[in-house]
């Protein structure tokens, strides 16, 4: 499946590949090393730094002793280079795998009667040949279609256009100085080279939101503790942690800009959205119910110039837009609807090159936009535009939108789909049309994941991965170009950039918060990538054969979700019908009245 025509537009300082198709030919493999390489390091080889004419040759370990020892004080900071899996590995990987089938074949061959063999044995000989042959033959038809499947997505990459030497030489002497930051943020050089730096732990349960404040001095992070932790990253220090007052899972908590950092929107599994009111003295005032969802409430949306407005969405299929300056601060926007069912939503975010207009995603295959000037539901639900993969738009598989993000600029959206890949659209495309970039390699199944442009002009796209790995695509060439191990528990689920400088937080479903920097000597080696990315294709084509599976354990969910609503409602009754002990805000379109539905089925999130 292929992407569409359409070119991605590169803003300045931005990525440092060019187009599919316009990067060189794949390497020159023609030389064979002279000494056979180790199992481990048969798979990966170090890219040249350039060659002429496009044709890449393997540099000899003379040459390389003498670039490292005479040279390293000019030019690129990328060392010795890229890094790609080498086409000698793939095949040395390939022969073991023929010699261990042949082998097998002769062991059965050995354990068959030798002796007074009959006709009916030797028949019998035949077939277990042609059993043989055709096992041989599905499987490297399998092979086929799997390294199909990877395409050019492990192919060397060019050399980087950013070297840190001469672009700190021309920093000292004036030149482009305002530009320096940005590129280094944006060079491949530096994610390349990220590695973990430290952990925050204070929490006691899954951490499932980050988010750096507007200067990235502090660090928010909420958990299914029900506990949001204020962060001094820097120094790893914790220096507010207060109760949210939810009552259920901590999904997301925000900074609102040109706040002082004094207000925190939140939201959570049990539907509410409260906001926080910090004192400069590092003590939470208190927590204020704002509005109500009738299912969980994944994300906030937060309007980039605006201290006291911001957008929910929920799984009870609306949004709401939420003003703190009017006494009823939640004034339902849209109840989002294919046709006249509801779509039970999971993501939410705002252009923030309009923020009249907002996108939404979640228990359908459609990234789909609204203008708040212009929401009319009995015109096309009040939708201005919907995208969606060509090849998903009459799919019968039950993909869902976990999480979508505007680009710096508005330009592009990027949306990452449950079980499926993650696509990059064209936000001034018209309504209907395809994606413009795939990228692939991660699973998406278990929890509700997210997705991130990376670097100061949306360079990279970011993700986690069941698989417990954090993967980082050039967002021109797809091409992954970082792969990390993020979680021990087994899954990357947030991924917050850090506003201002090369570095990132993660989290996921161990207990505390990661921190990456660029800080590796030498660039990453990819290793293991391709195992793991056929590992994590070849599990997701099996569930996708068993997704009839799929709606028996989201009933458990609903099940389980509706058991648990239930006990704290008959507790209240009991108590005399006593509510939140701090103060909310009451507003009809707060309330209860919207049903969910049938498509109201609770997301398995942690």
């Amino acid at each position: 499946m292929s992407d569409t025509d359409g070119k991605s537009s590169v803003p300045n300082g931005g990525s440092d590949d060019p187009e599919p198709g316009e990067g060189r030919g794949e390497a020159d493999t023609s030389a064979a090393p002279e000494t056979q390489p180790s199992p481990e390091s048969a798979n990966l080889s170090s890219a040249p730094e350039g060659s002429q004419g496009g044709q890449d040759r393997p540099m000899a370990d003379s040459e390389q002793k003498q670039e490292l020892g005479e040279e390293e004080d000019t030019d690129s900071m990328d060392g010795s280079g890229l890094y790609s899996l080498t086409e000698e590995g793939e095949r040395e990987s390939e022969g073991g795998g023929r010699g261990k089938d042949e082998s097998r074949r002769s062991a059965r061959k050995r354990t068959r009667p030798s002796g007074g063999a009959t006709h009916h044995s030797s028949s019998s000989d035949d077939d277990d040949d042609e059993e043989d042959e055709e096992e041989d033959d599905v499987e490297e038809e399998d092979e086929q279609a799997m390294e199909a499947w990877l395409g050019a997505d492990l192919r060397d990459l060019s050399r980087p256009s950013w070297c840190a030497v001469p672009s700190l030489r021309a920093r000292e002497i004036g030149r482009d100085s305002h530009q320096f930051a940005r590129r280094v943020c944006g060079a491949r050089g530096l994610v390349q080279r990220l590695e973990l730096q430290g952990r925050l732990e204070r929490h006691t349960g899954c951490v499932n939101t980050l988010h750096f404040n507007p200067s990235g001095t502090r660090l928010a992070s909420g958990s299914d503790d029900l506990r949001v932790v204020i962060w001094d990253w820097a120094r790893r220090k914790a220096e507010l942690e207060f109760d949210s007052g939810h009552k259920s899972n901590v999904f997301q908590a925000k900074f609102l800009p040109h706040s002082g950092d004094s207000t925190l929107a939140m939201c959570a599994r049990d539907g509410q959205i409260r906001v926080a009111e910090l004192s400069a003295t590092q003590r939470c005032k208190n927590t204020k119910r704002v509005a109500q969802h009738k299912g969980a409430a994944h994300k906030l949306a937060l309007e980039p110039d605006s201290p006291c407005s911001f957008l929910s969405a929920g799984e009870d299929a609306v949004v709401f837009g939420i003003d703190l300056r009017l006494d009823r601060p939640a004034n339902k926007l849209v109840v989002v609807k294919e046709g006249e069912k509801k779509v039970g939503l999971y993501t939410i975010f705002v252009n923030p090159a309009n923020t009249h207009q907002f996108a939404v995603g979640g228990r359908d295959q459609y990234v789909r936009i609204y203008d708040q000037r212009k929401i009319n539901e009995h015109d096309n639900n009040g939708v201005l535009k919907k995208f969606c993969p060509s090849h998903l738009v009459s799919s019968e598989s039950k993909t869902n939108i976990t999480c979508l993000v505007y680009s710096h600029d508005g330009t592009e959206l990027l949306a990452s789909y449950n079980d499926e890949d993650i696509y990059l659209f064209d936000s001034s495309h018209s309504d209907g049309a395809d994606f413009r970039r795939r990228y692939k390699g991660h699973r998406n199944n278990a929890t509700v994941k997210g997705v991130n442009f990376y670097g100061p002009c949306s360079e990279f796209v970011v993700s986690g991965s069941d698989c417990g790995h954090i993967y980082l695509w050039d967002k021109n060439s797809a091409r992954v170009v970082q792969f990390m191990e993020g979680d021990r528990g087994g899954v990357v689920n947030c991924l917050e950039p850090h506003p201002h400088l090369p570095g990132l937080a993660t989290s996921g479903l161990d207990h505390d918060v990661k921190l990456w920097a660029p800080t590796a000597e030498n660039p990453t080696t990819l290793k293991a990538l391709k195992e793991v990315m056929k590992k994590n294709k070849r599990e997701r084509d099996e569930d996708s054969v068993r997704h009839g599976d799929q709606y028996d354990t989201q009933l458990l969910w609903f099940l389980m979700r509706h058991m648990r609503n239930r006990r704290p409602q008959r507790a209240r009754r009991g108590e005399g019908g006593e509510g939140d002990t701090d103060e909310s805000w009451s507003s009809p379109d707060s309330s209860d009245e919207e049903d969910g539905g049938p498509d109201h089925v609770q997301c398995m999130s942690s």
